[in-house]
């Protein structure tokens, strides 16, 4: 009959069981998690306001290929000669494609005798890894380094 809609749809119990395994899997995937470049920026602008951010001053040692982004070494360094009257107060390190970019912050004083911090991150994948050092005139200094990973590490289950 022209018009009549079937009763029975056209489902198998083979095609149910395969669509719904489908849609199982596809839920389980490990999707990586990124912050944007704008989300970098706004973690910045958070913890430094909207200062200017000069080049230069900070010396960032990262390995050029991690085999594991769960715990990449990080060694920095800054130009200070870290007197009572020119020291470095911050050290701050950002990330665009962690899920969130801010990933550590280290706070000195003109007692810390060098401005060096060496640590270990996560990183969610290859990057261009930020560093931000303020000083103790308010001033701020970056530096950047490049690091490939062969095998993320921030990613949502």
């Amino acid at each position: 009959m022209i018009g009549k809609p079937d009763k029975h749809p056209d489902f198998s119990r083979r095609g149910v069981l395969g669509l719904g395994a489908g849609l199982v899997s596809v839920a389980l995937l490990p999707l990586p998690a990124f912050a944007a470049e704008d989300d970098m920026r706004a973690a910045q602008v958070k913890l430094f306001g909207d200062r200017p951010i000069n080049v230069g001053r900070v010396n960032l040692k990262v390995p050029p290929i991690a085999e594991n982004g769960y715990s990449v070494p990080v060694s920095i360094n800054v130009d200070s000669p870290m007197t009572s009257g020119d020291y470095v107060k911050r050290i701050a390190i950002f990330s665009p494609r962690n899920p969130v970019s801010h990933i550590a912050d280290f706070e000195l004083g003109p007692r810390s005798g060098k401005a060096e911090v060496s640590t270990r991150v996560r990183l969610g994948g290859s990057q261009i890894l930020n560093v931000i050092a303020e000083m103790s005139d308010g001033s701020l200094w970056s530096g950047t380094a490049e690091i490939t990973v062969t095998l993320a590490a921030c990613i949502i289950m």
